[in-house]
């Protein structure tokens, strides 16, 4: 792999939605909150989400200059994304939280996969 991701502009709205997924789980406003504890995700392990977030935008925004950590974030991102939904499933919650949140985070990620980094 070389050069830089082609385009860059759809790694970096990732990497912002990516931030701002981070910052609302550090102290979980109440529909994260909802919809970890719908999962049943053990609140023991809330903490985790924020620096997995943020390492997820750093990769990216890096990845930027170093394709293969981008191309790595990317790939990670869709199987948290994978990750998620499948809990989302496993748990039998088929409401918003899966069809507009996992589900439209699991299609952003693919796309910046596929059109940033693979093609």
């Amino acid at each position: 792999m070389s050069g830089l991701p082609d385009p860059v502009w759809p790694v970096v709205v990732l990497a912002a939605i990516c931030l701002f997924d981070a910052v609302i789980c550090w102290k979980p406003v109440p529909f994260i909150a909802q919809c970890l504890r719908d999962v049943r995700f053990p609140k023991r392990l809330w903490w985790m989400l924020t620096p997995i977030k943020t390492a997820a935008a750093a990769g990216l925004i890096i990845g930027i200059w170093l394709p293969w950590l981008g191309l790595l974030t990317s790939v990670c991102l869709v199987a948290y994304f994978v990750v998620a939904i499948s809990m989302h499933i496993r748990a039998r919650d088929f409401g918003r939280n899966l069809f507009v949140n996992a589900t439209g985070m699991l299609a952003i990620s693919i796309a910046v996969l596929v059109w940033c980094f693979l093609v």
